[in-house]
């Protein structure tokens, strides 16, 4: 308040009485607004999500910031017994998270609050991976890592088709791990057991898209693993054993190469792609080590890629990536705590802020 307002003597105001009142005022309009702040930050973490608040009750923060520095990060803990869930996929229409269970099969969902409810539990699926949805066609796709992938309604849960892949190749082994769609609908799975990557159209029929020889492994050895496919034309595929990223055109799958990147990988897993195809996340899973998140930008269509973030998730064996459009969110499996039983999961946000659209 400036007090030289009131410096003319015809004018019969108490300042005394005005300034009392209104420091009295301020002092318990802050003492309300600290409190306010400090319930807030002990008993809720808020995310803005598409435009509308999401609160997760169950939500731990793990850094606060200030407005001048990048946005808090949130992990969403969720709690089921040896679910051990190695794929994750976010539902931008029913705002949930979808997860996987190596152990049992089954496909969950993860609500905003940290809530574990089981969502498909179809006996076909005995032990699932990587996680993909079809937005437009409202559809759940699901790698079965002994044989196959299921189809489903997100809305219902309901199975639209299973394709069992084993029928392909006879005698290889088999081990179907992620799964990437491109615009018509076609599926792209990766097998880590064996170098090939499958294809399934949109109304079930599996083919082989191609076989790659020359990236035989030794058996017990984990190949292919994540794959995005780029709206140009191309895959993006994790190979795990040789810590590379591979860059396959769809026309011409034999002229693949390595992406040359400036930062070296510890057993890459999941791949999340941008929409404009310029960042590529790539979740290391150092085998249950100390794990990263790296985020690469690329300006050739990935002949190579820069870093520019990293995100450190400690010995969590975190697995893939997904996103509700603005954020992005890696899952800690725990993998490698199978034999010892683990009741505790996480949906961890990644602070990348780039404001990149995914």
């Amino acid at each position: 308040m400036n007090l030289t307002n009131f410096a003319n003597p015809t004018r019969s105001i108490s300042i005394g009485l005005l300034t009392n009142r209104t420091f009295i005022f301020i002092s318990k309009l802050q003492k309300l607004l600290i409190n306010i702040k400090t319930f807030s930050m002990k008993k809720i973490s808020i995310q803005l999500c598409l435009g509308s608040i999401i609160i997760f009750a169950g939500c731990k923060k793990k850094e606060v910031t200030t407005d001048s520095q990048p946005e808090p990060v949130f992990a969403l803990h969720f709690n089921q017994q040896d679910l051990f869930p190695e794929g994750v996929v976010y539902d931008i229409f029913n705002s949930r998270f979808y997860v996987s269970s190596v152990t049992r099969g089954d496909i969950g969902i993860v609500s905003g609050g940290g809530e574990y409810s089981s969502f498909i539990n179809d006996p076909a699926l005995t032990s699932t991976t990587g996680l993909e949805i079809d937005a437009a066609k409202k559809r759940l796709y699901v790698s079965n890592a002994p044989n196959g992938v299921g189809v489903y309604d997100t809305r219902s849960g309901e199975k639209i088709f299973y394709t069992d892949l084993t029928t392909l190749l006879p005698g290889q082994p088999v081990f179907i791990n992620d799964i990437a769609l491109d615009q018509q609908g076609n599926a792209y799975l990766t097998n880590s057991a064996t170098p090939v990557i499958y294809m399934i159209s949109k109304d079930g029929k599996a083919s082989v898209f191609y076989e790659f020889p020359e990236l035989a492994l030794p058996a017990g050895s984990f190949g292919f693993n994540g794959i995005e496919y780029a709206n140009s034309g191309y895959l993006l595929v994790a190979y795990s054993a040789t810590n590379t990223i591979y860059k396959i055109p769809v026309k011409s799958p034999g002229t693949y190469g390595a992406v040359t990147l400036n930062e070296t990988l510890a057993a890459p897993d999941g791949l999340l792609l941008s929409k404009d195809g310029k960042t590529l996340v790539v979740v290391n899973n150092a085998g249950g080590g100390e794990g990263k998140v790296l985020s690469f930008s690329s300006s050739d269509k990935w002949e190579s890629g820069l870093l520019k973030g990293s995100f450190s998730t400690g010995k969590v064996f975190s697995t893939t990536a997904t996103s509700n459009g603005k954020n992005v969110f890696v899952l800690y499996a725990y993998l490698h705590q199978q034999s010892a039983g683990r009741s505790e999961f996480t949906i961890q946000h990644v602070p990348f802020d780039d404001h990149t659209s995914f």
